[in-house]
């Protein structure tokens, strides 16, 4: 007599098989390429928040809006940028404001911390691969540490926009304001400042407070703190002021960035200071605020208290290039970041000496980070040319204006001559396709190139090619 073959029993349902499906998955892009996990995430939660900005709820008329002015805000806010297509404070209700913010504070944390937090959600672990591209991302000292320093890094986050609420919200109530109005306001400007967004609740953004250090000031602090990076907060955590004790990148990052402020201030302020469009009616005491002002908001925080088409093509030049140089690695600001400059201006001065090694501080800076920085120069480099070549055939606008719109995206900036709001929708993907390369890009090229050191068995003869 025949038998039917007993079949297994079932034992998930067909929900807990598809998120063993998906924790595999995870898993395995986790462990095998987190860099890609990285890119996979960030677009994920760009899409997220697209969907969010598409709803009727999300506008002030109550009418869905255009999938490209979403997708703009969604990425620009994720990407934390601060560029708009639509008025932050005019076109958006409360909810759709309030979409921007938790874009703007997810998006500050990073493109590596969220995969490394997607990874340990739902895998309840991280790979060792993926344990190594966040260990470089954050420049932790063992790989068990980690863990921890993901939770530092929400933490001191949280931690830096409540102390920078709390010191605007008085200064909005003393102005008028009721009290939720100064709350919300103080809130959204904490962390749209913190995180170097831009990103203003004011439909005539920070202009009406160009003389109110009570704002300005807060502004500025929490826009360098989170130029700096978590892996340098967490030194400054540890040993405090005692410079001795800080770690390399620490030191090359607080000492460029303090370096490029003071020069781009002084800078800046000398070329517009006799221009009456923007501060040469000014008093002395306003002009250097101004120029202060302005040299912080290059590195990539983005407000503005003059109009940027008003400037002289020298400054927007040498705006171009502050923003372009961005803020420290593993931090809120965008650009090539400061090390990547320091990294490549010591390589130059040990070639002019005639040095066989790069040093700095009592330390050799190794081949393989000068390679990665290199790596990240020319691609940044040749994004910003495509992009505005692209840019210029599509708007028929000035070269200055392209250019200086397409470095602001690429360097997660913001500032803006008002061209993003001016491009048709094809101009508009090209800026958002500029806004993520440059928030993912040379982090996820920089950790991955630093994962692929590979030992080699043989070596060839060396030539030298001529150079220059």
């Amino acid at each position: 007599m025949a038998t039917k073959p007993i079949q297994p029993a079932i034992t998930h349902s067909w929900p807990l098989a598809s998120v063993a499906r998906v924790r595999d998955f995870v898993d395995r892009v986790a462990n095998s390429s987190p860099a890609r996990l990285a890119l996979i995430v960030f677009a994920l939660v760009i899409l997220a928040f697209t969907l969010a900005l598409s709803l009727p709820a999300a506008a002030r008329d109550g009418q869905s809006t255009a999938f490209h002015d979403a997708l703009f805000t969604a990425v620009s806010a994720v990407c934390v940028t601060g560029l708009t297509t639509v008025s932050t404070a005019l076109h958006w209700s409360f909810f759709g404001q309030l979409v921007i913010l938790i874009g703007i504070f997810v998006g500050g944390l990073g493109i590596l911390t969220l995969a490394s937090l997607m990874s340990l959600m739902v895998s309840k672990r991280l790979g060792v691969r993926g344990k190594l591209i966040a260990q470089e991302a954050m420049n932790a000292g063992r790989l068990g540490e980690v863990g921890t320093l993901l939770r530092i890094v929400i933490s001191t986050s949280v931690a830096v926009e409540i102390v920078l609420a709390l010191a605007m919200a008085p200064r909005f109530l003393i102005l008028g304001e009721s009290l939720p109005q100064a709350i919300w306001h103080a809130v959204f400007y904490s962390i749209s400042a913190f995180n170097n967004a831009g990103f203003t609740p004011h439909s005539d953004g920070v202009v009406p407070y160009e003389a109110d250090l009570w704002i300005l000031v807060p502004l500025m602090i929490g826009g360098f703190i989170g130029s700096l990076g978590f892996p340098v907060m967490m030194v400054l955590l540890v040993t405090g002021f005692r410079f001795k004790k800080w770690t390399l990148h620490a030191k090359l990052t607080i000492q460029v960035s303090l370096m490029l402020l003071v020069a781009g201030a002084l800078m800046w302020g000398a070329m517009e200071w006799t221009n009456p469009a923007t501060i040469g009616s000014m008093s002395v005491g306003d002009k250097i605020t101004h120029s202060i002002f302005a040299s912080v908001m290059t590195r990539s925080l983005g407000f503005n208290l003059v109009d940027m088409n008003a400037m002289h093509s020298s400054t927007m030049l040498l705006t171009d290039a502050l923003m372009f140089v961005g803020g420290g690695s593993a931090s809120t600001a965008g650009g090539i970041k400061v090390t990547t400059l320091a990294v490549m201006f010591l390589a130059i001065v040990a070639e002019a000496r005639g040095d066989t090694d790069v040093k700095i501080y009592g330390r050799t800076i190794p081949q393989g980070t000068m390679r990665v920085a290199i790596s990240v120069i020319m691609m940044g480099a040749t994004f910003v040319m495509i992009a505005t070549g692209l840019l210029l055939a599509i708007s028929g606008q000035s070269l200055d204006r392209v250019l200086f719109e397409t470095i602001s995206a690429f360097a997660t900036v913001g500032l803006s001559t008002g061209l993003s709001a001016e491009l048709p929708p094809s101009g508009v993907y090209v800026l958002c396709a500029m806004m993520f390369f440059g928030r993912v890009g040379s982090i996820t090229l920089a950790a991955a190139l630093a994962l692929r050191q590979r030992r080699q068995l043989f070596h060839y003869p060396e030539e030298r090619p001529i150079i220059g």
